[in-house]
């Protein structure tokens, strides 16, 4: 039986129940973040819980707990509930009011879900299997504080909605000035000769701790130029790899983009070294935790 932790206490996800008038069912008031977990470890774990104080403090919801505490709840779901890698999904709103109002009352309690499921690693030793995904490119039509890991993400999952019915994995939003921002749930990266690119963090883009990461992996490489600024659609398109990162995607190559190949339509060489990167330092950062765990 799968359990869950909502507001202090680990119940069967079935059991797991919130009030209708939670402002999180009301108006979407609230945060969330999604940590996976490999070999059982939380993965970036104090990079995640750094960007959930940004938002909750962001959106005025003190952090109703410190991480020392969310650490120990995230190790007891993984040792309850199956599965080698598991993704972490936990969620905070500003709890339940009296009635629906658009204004806040205060001292409400915040409401806190935490919960896990299976996840299929995308990228292990052998990278034979890998195969390029498909993407389409449509308007950003989201809101301007997208560096908030909001729960209000109906925009986001118009523009996924809008990828499946072309027949595309994941969809790259492009702003009014004809420029990329994201993907609807990554970050993207160019590769063009010996430079590698993704727009700036900010406010219209999410701080993506796995976009971090493979910048961390790639700041000292002589052999590549690495840029963040802003992206054209024309770039975009132009491009010899595109790559889109995320915590659970990991790194994924696109090597169809709005029906046409991306580069030579392969999966591209500048992808293959960063992914071994990424899989040697994803390895190390598990042994690392298992013989120091955190406190």
């Amino acid at each position: 039986m799968t359990q869950v932790y909502l507001n202090g206490h680990f119940i069967n996800q079935q059991d797991a129940m919130v009030s209708v008038m939670d402002r999180g069912f009301m108006f979407a008031d609230g945060a969330y973040e999604v940590i996976p977990a490999f070999y059982q470890v939380p993965f970036r774990v104090r990079q995640h819980l750094a960007r959930l104080d940004f938002s909750l403090s962001s959106i005025r919801i003190e952090n109703p707990l410190k991480h020392e505490e969310w650490l120990r709840v995230f190790d007891q779901l993984l040792a309850q509930n199956s599965g080698e890698h598991q993704s972490i999904y936990l969620q905070v709103t500003r709890g339940v009011a009296p009635d629906r109002n658009h204004l806040w009352p205060k001292g409400l309690e915040p409401t806190v879900l935490v919960m896990t499921t299976p996840l299929q690693m995308k990228l292990d030793e052998d990278f034979s299997h890998v195969q390029g995904m498909t993407a389409i490119t449509t308007e950003d039509l989201r809101w301007k504080r997208c560096d908030i890991k909001a729960i209000a993400l109906l925009p986001n999952v118009l523009h996924r909605q809008r990828a499946e019915e072309a027949g595309a994995d994941e969809a790259i939003l492009i702003n009014e000035q004809g420029q990329v921002t994201e993907g609807s749930s990554s970050n993207v990266f160019i590769v063009k000769g010996n430079e590698i690119a993704t727009p700036p963090k900010g406010m219209p883009i999410l701080g993506g701790i796995t976009r971090d990461l493979v910048i961390e992996l790639l700041q000292f490489d002589v052999n590549y130029q690495l840029s963040e600024r802003m992206v054209s659609q024309d770039e975009l398109h132009k491009a010899d790899e595109v790559w889109i990162t995320s915590s659970t995607k990991e790194i994924c190559p696109v090597t169809i983009l709005d029906k046409q190949p991306v580069g030579d339509g392969k999966v591209g060489p500048v992808w293959y070294e960063t992914a071994s990167r990424y899989q040697r330092y994803k390895q190390q950062l598990a042994t690392e935790y298992r013989e120091n765990p955190p406190t």
